[in-house]
């Protein structure tokens, strides 16, 4: 996993194969498995290799197939499904050991004019210099792999945040890339999308009174999508304003809001994962 900026911004440099086909390396990492955030990431780079000029992506929805090997290079295979004079469509395949671990699709838009409205950020949400770093009390259970993002902890529904019982799973994370970034708006695009891929099942564990790193639970994400409303700078603080309206099934689902400091709604996050109550006989693959 990358520990700062510079080797955030070396994982994102995809190696180009032959057309439409690329390569993604690996970092060392403590994890049974490839984060999810880094596939999104380095699919999304694909996809954009694709893409000729004029062409912002608006949204990504994509489903993680199988674990990935952190000890392996992940191949990435963009086929394009559609170029049109407004919109573009891109489908990454992932693969390791020839299968296929991870499928996205990504849709492009040149920019344009319309309607604009959206919701009111909330109001009560403290500033990151007055909420807690969570690495700053976990610094022996790894989270320095997770030095390349700046996290906030806000508060969520079994905490600090106050009493709905109408939204019972709620939490808030401020984020951002814990260093500068080039001022390339695709390359903020990107990281945000490594980044968008933290926190979210906190959301739906916390009206359980369960919190993420838990041994008594079992998390793997199943899909993801990304709407990009407006573009920002992943590293300046965003506020995470995380949702879980269901959990059934072993499975949760989180809606999430991203907010920049002055209150833009920039983008929205939905990712279902598995959630497990894990069991002492319990172990292997989670799928």
């Amino acid at each position: 996993m990358p520990r700062d900026v510079s080797e955030l911004l070396g994982l994102l440099d995809l190696e180009t194969i032959d057309d439409n086909l690329f390569r993604g390396g690996q970092l060392p990492s403590a994890l049974p498995r490839v984060f999810g955030g880094q596939v999104a990431a380095q699919a999304l780079v694909g996809a954009a290799r694709t893409m000729g000029e004029g062409y912002d992506v608006h949204s990504l929805h994509s489903y993680f197939l199988q674990p990935g090997d952190t000890g392996a290079p992940i191949v990435y295979d963009v086929e394009a499904l559609r170029d049109g004079r407004s919109f573009a469509t891109r489908r990454v395949l992932a693969r390791q050991h020839g299968r296929p671990i991870f499928v996205m699709t990504a849709d492009f838009q040149r920019p344009e004019e319309g309607f604009e409205h959206q919701d009111v950020a909330p109001d009560d949400v403290p500033p990151p210099e007055e909420c807690l770093d969570p690495k700053s009390l976990a610094s022996s259970e790894g989270f320095s792999e997770w030095d390349a993002i700046d996290m906030r902890y806000v508060g969520s529904s079994a905490d600090l945040l106050a009493e709905d019982p109408t939204r019972p799973g709620r939490q808030r994370f401020w984020l951002r890339v814990s260093g500068e970034l080039p001022d390339d708006p695709l390359l903020h695009t990107i990281a945000f999308a490594y980044a968008s891929d933290m926190t979210l099942m906190g959301a739906a564990l916390a009206a359980h009174g369960q919190r993420l790193g838990s041994p008594e639970t079992m998390i793997a994400s199943l899909d993801h999508s990304v709407w990009f409303h407006h573009g920002f700078r992943a590293d300046q603080w965003w506020l995470y304003d995380q949702h879980s309206p269901a959990t059934s099934g072993g499975r949760g689902l989180v809606n999430a809001r991203v907010f920049t400091q002055d209150g833009r709604l920039v983008a929205s996050v939905a990712q279902e994962a598995l959630l497990r109550r894990m069991r002492a006989e319990s172990g292997g693959d989670p799928s």
